[in-house]
């Protein structure tokens, strides 16, 4: 079964919940829903990230385990404690984070918990940059994205509100990168939409993907611009959406053979947009904890409605 490998962060997000003052607990961080997104649309996935020994990391662990998700690294450490982040939406469903108990675990991911089966094993390897802000976590996963590169595997990051990838420092890992996922914000610091076309050839990008909240998504590959059409709300980072995308995303290209950038064709990359598109949009709608993001039956169900 193809496999994804994500690489990251994991913290636990609480969501407000359906009455005052009640919160829905949900595995946090990008990398970790990654992964969990990739196993509900079908394909196989793993996650490397490190948790505290804590209440909350076993809860994440668990998480994972139920989803059948196999964590790289099976047990928390005591040194440091699961971070938990206390979210609140405003009216247009984006989020404010309080985060509590830091320092996080997910800091003392380091290059030697990268093992080289791990990244044998799978097809697509994926980071989160959250973790090139904190060492030697960014050590961790920059040398992750640069082995992965040199392994002949398809390399994925999500720039997450940090432009830390073209630091020069982490050059190595900025020329790994054969997919590169932003948001509107990122596209800003780039130079905004006419800048990105440049930035895929500049640092050797293969796909460069923008999430454009509630109106759908735009990518550049191979000199061209591909676009759809979004459904309301269906790419924005609450409960996770943003997540469901990228994992949908992966999935599609996955099962659609792609194993190498030269795979690629305009023709993949527009379905498995629109698979994520959809995704996220199911993750939307049930508004909450990990089981909002959805299956591939539920996610082609209506895949084939919208874009028929």
């Amino acid at each position: 079964m193809p496999r994804v490998l994500t690489i990251g962060e994991m913290v636990i997000d609480f969501l407000p919940g359906s009455e005052p003052a009640s919160y829905i607990r949900k595995a946090g961080g990008a990398p970790a829903n990654v992964a969990i997104a990739v196993r509900r649309q079908g394909c196989d996935s793993a996650f490397c990230g490190m948790v505290g020994d804590d209440d909350f990391g076993r809860f994440l662990l668990d998480t994972l385990r139920e989803n059948r998700v196999e964590p790289c690294i099976p047990h928390g450490t005591s040194d440091a404690t699961t971070t938990m982040a206390f979210v609140t939406l405003d009216a247009s469903g984006d989020r404010s984070f309080t985060f509590a108990r830091k320092p996080g675990a997910d800091m003392l991911l380091t290059k030697e918990h990268i093992r080289p089966d791990m990244l044998e094993k799978a097809d697509i390897i994926h980071a989160g940059s959250c973790s090139l802000s904190k060492e030697p976590a960014a050590g961790a996963t920059a040398y992750a994205l640069s082995a992965g590169h040199t392994m002949g595997k398809l390399v994925s990051f999500d720039v997450n509100y940090r432009n830390l990838i073209w630091n020069d420092d982490r050059a190595a890992a900025a020329a790994a990168v054969d997919l590169l996922k932003i948001s509107e914000e990122e596209a800003d610091m780039l130079g905004g939409p006419k800048a990105l076309p440049a930035c895929t050839q500049k640092y050797g990008i293969s796909l460069l993907m923008e999430t454009l909240g509630g109106n759908g998504a735009v990518c550049f590959w191979n000199g061209q611009k591909l676009a759809i059409d979004g459904l309301p709300a269906s790419c924005v980072d609450t409960c996770g959406a943003g997540d469901a995308f990228w994992g949908a995303f992966l999935t599609g290209l996955l099962q659609a053979g792609v194993r190498k950038p030269e795979d690629l064709s305009a023709a993949i990359i527009r379905a498995a947009m629109q698979r994520g598109n959809i995704a996220g949009w199911l993750c939307v709608q049930k508004k909450g904890a990990i089981e909002s993001l959805p299956t591939a039956e539920q996610t082609e169900q209506y895949r084939k409605e919208f874009y028929a």
